[in-house]
């Protein structure tokens, strides 16, 4: 019986990766995501989280977090993208996945101080979601905000960014920190690793 139990666990799991494959390659077919069809993958989720199948929790976490307030931005829509992808195996039309130090990061790297400072995250983190990036930030005393002005002190871009970021809508946060930065204003552009180096995130 158990055995019978374990195999038929096993068959569910491979049935619901099976059809959450076909359920990704459908919603990215566009190359893009709105707010409907994440609701609608975060409701297939929700059903399907009981046999407690690693990728599936850790997609609805995700999700869960980005419509946290009922509300899919863009940048939120850019990194779904980029996650249904890598689940379905479709080759991304804007561009592999790549390292952020591709990208126009602060050399030197500066130190991070977070109490009393502003940060924003962009793109698609190691660490965790984007609000479990952003509640470790705020235990340090860092204040989040969402969008990029001069009052924004640190950028932290998430590990894997496309090769083409500039078309990405995270890239045009990108240009505008570049744009402040080169214009004099003390904002910066850091990498998630240089953000998980500070010797302060747990």
């Amino acid at each position: 019986m158990e055995l019978f139990t374990k195999y038929n666990r096993s068959g569910i799991q491979d049935r619901q990766i099976d059809t959450l494959i076909g359920l990704s390659k459908g919603i990215i077919a566009d190359g893009n995501i709105n707010q409907a069809e994440a609701e609608f993958l975060y409701s297939w989720l929700i059903q399907n989280a009981t046999t407690q199948n690693p990728i599936i929790l850790n997609l609805l976490d995700k999700i869960s977090a980005m419509l946290q307030d009922n509300f899919l931005d863009a940048d939120e829509s850019a990194e779904l993208l980029s996650v249904l992808q890598k689940i379905s195996g479709e080759k991304s039309e804007i561009g592999e996945l790549s390292k952020s130090a591709t990208l126009p990061i602060d050399d030197p790297l500066p130190e991070i101080i977070f109490d009393g400072k502003t940060f924003l995250f962009t793109g698609t983190c190691a660490y965790g979601t984007r609000q479990q990036c952003t509640e470790a930030t705020a235990q340090l005393g860092g204040i989040i905000v969402k969008t990029v002005t001069k009052k924004l002190n640190y950028l932290v871009i998430g590990t894997y960014v496309s090769d083409s970021w500039i078309h990405e809508s995270y890239g045009r946060k990108i240009e505008k920190a570049i744009e402040y930065r080169t214009n004099g204003t003390p904002l910066h552009i850091i990498t998630e690793e240089h953000w998980l180096n500070s010797g302060k995130i747990t």
